[in-house]
């Protein structure tokens, strides 16, 4: 049984080891794994004083409601074509980009790991990585859609595929579902409560304007996930195909 305070310590000496480097690679991770879309959209009328009280004004003509039926058309189509680009780019570059974050935060420790990691998807396997994170987020989407609860439940379910993804980039889609499935069964609370034990310091970042999630909190949460995941890969048996080419020996914390 892992307790939140080992990983937390492992966490906090692998932080003071890779200080910069870590912070650099999570400002990475937020620009991939949190996109926003805002649209904003003006629209003015200018009108005499005396057209306000007029019969047009409250009821518009029919020449005028078809003019707002073409720009709600358009503003429709702009509003639908972003979304689609935002869904290609989030699909095709940051959530590889994502899952090469994830990698450098497991290999991070006391044997120096390649900030390039970050990019290592793009060169090996990059269309399963890609199919594999499209389903994992397509299947917790359609999860929430049967209520909030199921949705965050199969979250929780579905936590460890982009680190296995990360160690092992050509595991098949079946394998890591059911591989993950593995590692959070009898955890998904536990993993909750960890998760809640930075709300503490998810409130000074607000009071900091953010500077301290940039600097401390995001660097210390994302090298705690690594460490749960390699505690928790340990109740599985990874297939002997998939190696980690990082020598273990050299780094206690693989």
């Amino acid at each position: 049984m892992w307790s939140r305070d080992e990983l937390k310590s492992r966490a906090k000496e692998v932080l003071n080891l890779n200080y910069w480097k870590v912070v650099l690679v999570s400002l990475i991770s937020i620009f991939v794994g949190v996109n926003r879309s805002t649209v904003s959209f003006k629209y003015s009328i200018n009108t005499r004083s005396e057209d306000l009280s007029s019969f047009s004004y409250v009821y518009p003509s029919l020449s005028e409601l078809k003019y707002f039926l073409a720009a709600m058309y358009v503003v429709f189509v702009m509003v639908a074509i972003m979304w689609i680009f935002a869904l290609v780019l989030s699909t095709f570059i940051f959530q590889p980009l994502a899952v090469g974050c994830y990698r450098y935060f497991i290999l991070c420790g006391k044997q120096p790991a390649n900030i390039g990691e970050v990019v290592f998807v793009f060169n090996r396997s990059y269309i399963n990585v890609v199919t594999i994170m499209f389903f994992r987020g397509l299947y917790t989407f359609l999860w929430s859609l049967l209520f909030i609860i199921p949705g965050i439940i199969k979250a929780y379910e579905y936590r460890m595929i982009p680190y296995l993804l990360a160690e092992n980039p050509d595991i098949s889609m079946k394998e890591a579902f059911s591989l993950t499935r593995q590692m959070m069964t009898g955890d998904k609370a536990n993993t909750w409560v960890l998760d809640l034990s930075f709300i503490g310091w998810d409130l000074l970042g607000v009071l900091t304007c953010g500077i301290l999630n940039i600097f401390y909190v995001n660097p210390y949460r994302h090298l705690t996930n690594a460490q749960l995941y390699k505690t928790l890969k340990q109740k599985i048996a990874v297939p002997s195909n998939h190696r980690n080419e990082y020598d273990p020996q050299r780094n206690p914390y693989l």
